[in-house]
């Protein structure tokens, strides 16, 4: 007599932090759905929990924590992976007992670690190590230094596995992992590694997995996407890249994410201001916009250098779209230091603006420094600085009244709102971040995933209201 199948044990991914980690989380996903897991999304009906952590800042870290002891009311046995549970590995282990931790070594055997999860049998967590050291300094040595047999461990490079979690008509796809840079803020070079691109041909084959899964926008994602490219040999291969994923049939956008001032090609900007397919939109990470202090950052630039590179893709794309993240309460930062950077973005009209505010991040050369502020002070200095970018980016959404704009809808709010009435996100808008347009007048039969062409007519903050005026030509996606 033949036992009967086993059934498929159940398991529910938890993803905190950036689209990176969305990347890394459908990589599990499928890693575990090709071990024979069934994916669910409610947690209490599950047979374990996959808690893919952020381990960027102290908030960021305590979201985590907490979204781990959150997971642990289901019952089920939960596990954390990710950024926080790599670099903390045996330390977070001992202070969360509630969870197995993992790291990224364990990623390619997520379903047989699982498994040992769920019989009880214990895992011994990692000892954090610096991964950086385990790839050549050199950057052209790396690809074959990852050819050997103890290569580590990148995630997110292993789209044959990938399953989306996701649903909707965009998608993240990542360029690259790891860092070279050594900002003095910041720990993900420690625990991400050295930077290391993927090739061209395997970006390309996901893109077109991708558009045949539904995908209609491309978000290309990495620790620092203008250093696409240097590890193979070619400085110049985001540029070569581009126009091919804006070809691949049924992908109507591809935009570019994470991009470094200091490393902005002229014929980089100049082909993503103005190549067809490719979002005129420049996520650049400013930091601060200091020149003395971004120095003491270990960055390069200042304001009028900034304020000119903005002046250069706005000549070629008048509409483009700027986003930044900028640090308040860096240690040494003056009074004289805050109001350079509040005339750097009263100047630059940027269309969004993360505000953070400074903490010590163990590993880093901040944590040093001379010169460190009381948190009250930081305090302040992030509300007024959030303040101004509060009313700068509203008035900048209020510029783009009577402007013409190419909206890919995302979801029909017809239901709510009225017939003909869709949610969706202009070129100058990142998906995730940086506000949304609402459309009115789309044509019926649109479906999600379309582009159609509006004419911006009033604002809500940083959001816009759109009426529709020539949709987009059917089958071609633009």
């Amino acid at each position: 007599m033949t036992a009967a199948p086993h059934p498929a044990r159940k398991v529910a991914v938890v993803t905190l932090g950036c689209a990176r980690n969305e990347v890394d989380s459908e990589e599990l996903a499928g890693r575990l759905a090709a071990g024979g897991y069934e994916l669910i999304e409610d947690a209490d009906a599950a047979d374990a929990v996959l808690v893919n952590t952020c381990g960027f800042i102290e908030s960021a870290k305590k979201d985590s924590v907490d979204a781990i002891l959150a997971a642990t009311d289901s019952g089920a046995p939960v596990v954390a992976v990710g950024c926080m549970a790599e670099r903390y590995g045996s330390e977070l282990a001992g202070a969360l007992p509630e969870a197995t931790v993992l790291g990224f070594d364990d990623y390619a055997q997520i379903g047989d670690r699982l498994d040992d999860v769920i019989a009880g049998r214990p895992l011994v967590p990692h000892t954090p190590r610096d991964r950086r050291t385990l790839l050549p300094i050199s950057p052209v040595q790396r690809t074959a230094a990852r050819a050997e047999v103890d290569a580590p461990a990148i995630p997110g490079h292993d789209w044959l596995r990938r399953k989306r979690l996701a649903s909707g008509p965009t998608a993240a796809l990542k360029l690259a992992s790891g860092c070279d840079r050594r900002c003095a803020f910041c720990a993900i070079p420690t625990f991400r590694g050295a930077f290391v691109s993927r090739p061209p041909a395997e970006v390309l084959g996901e893109a077109q997995w991708l558009a045949s899964e539904g995908v209609r926008e491309l978000v290309l994602v990495s620790e620092n996407s203008t250093s696409y490219g240097k590890d193979l040999g070619d400085l110049r291969s985001l540029e070569k890249l581009l126009p091919e994923l804006a070809a691949v049939e049924g992908i109507a956008r591809v935009r570019v994410a994470y991009l470094q001032p200091a490393e902005l090609r002229p014929g980089l900007l100049e082909l993503i201001a103005g190549t067809a397919g490719v979002a005129p939109y420049f996520d650049l990470s400013f930091q601060h916009s200091s020149p003395s202090l971004l120095r003491r950052m270990r960055r390069f630039g200042g304001t009028d250098d900034f304020l000119a590179l903005i002046q250069r893709a706005r000549a070629l794309a008048p509409g483009a779209g700027f986003r930044t993240n900028v640090i308040l309460g860096f240690p040494g930062e003056t009074e004289d230091d805050v109001a350079e950077l509040e005339r750097f973005l009263t100047e630059g009209r940027l269309d969004a603006v993360g505000v953070f505010g400074y903490s010590d991040e163990e590993g880093t050369e901040a944590i040093g420094l001379p010169g460190k502020l009381d948190q009250t002070e930081i305090d302040a200095r992030v509300r007024r600085i959030t303040d101004l970018v509060e009313e700068l980016t509203a008035q900048r959404a209020e510029d783009r009244v009577g402007e013409h704009v190419e909206v890919l809808l995302t979801e029909d709010l017809s239901a709510e709102e009225g017939p003909g009435v869709w949610l969706g996100h202009a070129a100058h808008q990142d998906p995730d971040a940086d506000g949304t347009t609402t459309v009115t007048g789309v044509p019926d039969g649109s479906v999600a995933g379309r582009i159609v062409e509006a004419v911006v007519v009033d604002t809500e903050g940083i959001d816009l209201v759109a009426r529709a005026v020539v949709p987009a030509v059917a089958g071609t996606g633009r």
